[in-house]
């Protein structure tokens, strides 16, 4: 029987409209991050939204009352591999773009391989384990614009 053709990533649209071209390279290519960090991916679900929608997403599962830009939540129950949702504020994106001086389309890229790297086992919350998902993300981001 031949391997299932149907991504296991899917994108869905909360009151914005992040204007991805490519979609489906897109998403193959974030299958592939799972693949080369040794890390079973089961089903992904990005939703992009408001800066409003996240904040009441930050208030309500993580108890913070802050603007972020990426919420990953890691609903995997068994050892079938990954299931995970990522909301991402495309309010957040715009911002950090003109912050980190980039366009919009490599800020919204770094951010949704970000995801996927903390679904992979990346952590950012150390100076140490910040520089090693920045590492990654820009080796992801390279790889990705090739």
């Amino acid at each position: 029987m031949a391997p299932s053709s149907r991504t296991k990533v899917s994108f869905f649209y909360d009151n914005t409209n992040p204007s991805l071209s490519n979609r489906t390279r897109l998403k193959k290519f974030i299958e592939s991050i799972f693949r080369r960090e040794g890390v079973k991916l089961q089903s992904l679900n990005y939703i992009f939204c408001t800066d409003q929608r996240l904040l009441e997403i930050n208030r309500s599962f993580l108890n913070h009352d802050y603007y972020t830009d990426i919420i990953t939540f890691d609903l995997s129950e068994r050892e079938t591999g990954i299931v995970g949702e990522i909301y991402i504020s495309i309010d957040r994106i715009r911002e950090n773009r003109i912050q980190h001086q980039t366009t919009f389309k490599d800020e919204i890229h770094r951010v949704i391989f970000h995801g996927a790297l903390h679904l992979c086992g990346f952590q950012d919350k150390s100076a140490k384990s910040r520089a090693v998902m920045t590492s990654k993300e820009n080796e992801y981001l390279r790889k990705y614009k090739k």
